[in-house]
């Protein structure tokens, strides 16, 4: 397994605990649900924050970025579908995000072999 694929796991997992905080234990909603908000979160994250705000802009405003693009695709997610979230799991879900990308983003500056660095 190549490393930015390990990254994208990595940055999975940390999208999908970070959901299942903010939505599943305050809104209580389902896994699966979570789930694929976490995958659409990761690839937006990753597409967005991670190849392009992080690189030209720095570890923070990609860190804050991450964290606004996840709860803005999180409410988006939550009009289309039969998702409930609340303005406090929202504000939970942001600050989990933005938190959890500012340490991730310094692994991923640390590791020559993933990208943005490859």
């Amino acid at each position: 397994m190549s490393k930015t694929t390990q990254a994208l796991v990595l940055k999975l997992l940390l999208t999908f605990v970070a959901s299942w905080i903010a939505f599943g234990f305050i809104d209580e909603n389902n896994l699966a649900n979570i789930f694929v908000l976490a995958i659409i979160g990761t690839i937006l994250n990753y597409l967005l924050g991670d190849l392009f705000v992080l690189p030209k802009y720095g570890n923070l405003a990609a860190s804050l970025g991450d964290g606004l693009l996840a709860a803005l695709t999180a409410y988006i997610y939550s009009m289309i579908t039969n998702f409930d979230i609340s303005t406090a799991s929202l504000i939970l879900f942001f600050a989990l995000i933005a938190v959890g990308e500012y340490y991730f983003h310094k692994y991923l500056l640390g590791t020559e072999k993933v990208e943005p660095n490859e």
